[in-house]
């Protein structure tokens, strides 16, 4: 029972290296294929969605679908099988996106809609950045993304000065121009009012009268103020992510990164990294 327990274990190890790590001749050739596998998946999901060729190749790409779902259902359950706290993992960032690309297919079984949102699996191509060199990028993302999160309060609250601005301006201009000049309600010209302050400009509808014309040049120049403010909160909270610097390392038990630079153990479940 003991033998058998540990070839259970050299057999999980083996697989965590060629799975999750890039840094061997298995694990990059694994992560390749998967790239490969990946795209062309998507390939076929958008391939089913032109008539033409769904009509004359529709067995085909049918049987195609089915063989890729199956292909990373099989690779889904053995990373499962890998990481050794497999419900951390499965509520992961990325172990959510393994598992929504491949229950499309078998949803559409009974709702055959659903089998285009099998393009989500481009996501997983996000895991495979590192074999083609491009860490530095996902690295760069990571920050983007830390930096979001920082910034969202701020800009929540600027969001909402925002649309408090567009209201009052789309009831004012609802009152000047009225329903003769196309301002047929308040929803409609605060509609105007967003696509004017944010310098879009359809022109699908328009203020007429000299007051209603002045009130536009004033919310368009607001709206080239207003542009800059997200920028400059974002920049500030993406300077504080850089210099809050972490590494790529994921941890071999739980599967999450974000660590400094110098940690020896996993800030999530304590694993030595």
């Amino acid at each position: 029972m003991a033998a058998e327990s540990s070839g259970d274990s050299h057999l999980r190890d083996a697989l965590y290296e060629i799975i999750f790590k890039a840094d061997t001749p298995a694990g990059k050739w694994f992560d390749l294929l998967l790239i490969v596998s990946i795209v062309a998946s998507v390939f076929v999901v958008m391939a089913d969605s032109i008539g033409a060729i769904r009509i004359s190749t529709g067995t085909f790409l049918i049987g195609a679908e089915w063989f890729f779902t199956l292909l990373f259902s099989m690779e889904y359950a053995l990373r499962i099988y890998c990481v050794r706290k497999r419900s951390e993992y499965a509520l992961s960032f990325y172990g959510v996106v393994d598992f929504i690309s491949i229950i499309p297919t078998y949803l559409s079984v009974v709702f055959p809609s659903t089998k285009y949102f099998m393009v989500l699996r481009t996501l997983r191509i996000l895991r495979v950045f590192r074999v083609l060199k491009l860490i530095q990028y996902l690295k760069e993302a990571n920050l983007l993304l830390k930096a979001l999160a920082s910034s969202k309060r701020k800009i929540t609250i600027f969001l909402s000065t925002v649309m408090i601005l567009v209201t009052i301006f789309g009831s004012l201009m609802y009152v000047i121009e009225g329903e003769a000049n196309g301002f047929t309600s308040i929803p409609r010209s605060i509609y105007w009012a967003i696509v004017t302050m944010t310098t879009v400009g359809y022109g699908d509808i328009s203020p007429q009268t000299a007051l209603g014309q002045a009130l536009a040049s004033v919310i368009m120049v607001l709206g080239y103020g207003i542009i800059a403010v997200p920028t400059g909160i974002f920049t500030v909270e993406f300077t504080k992510a850089i210099q809050q610097e972490t590494t790529e390392q994921n941890c071999p038990v739980c599967g999450k990164g974000g660590h400094g630079r110098d940690a020896r153990y996993c800030k999530y479940c304590g694993e030595e990294l």
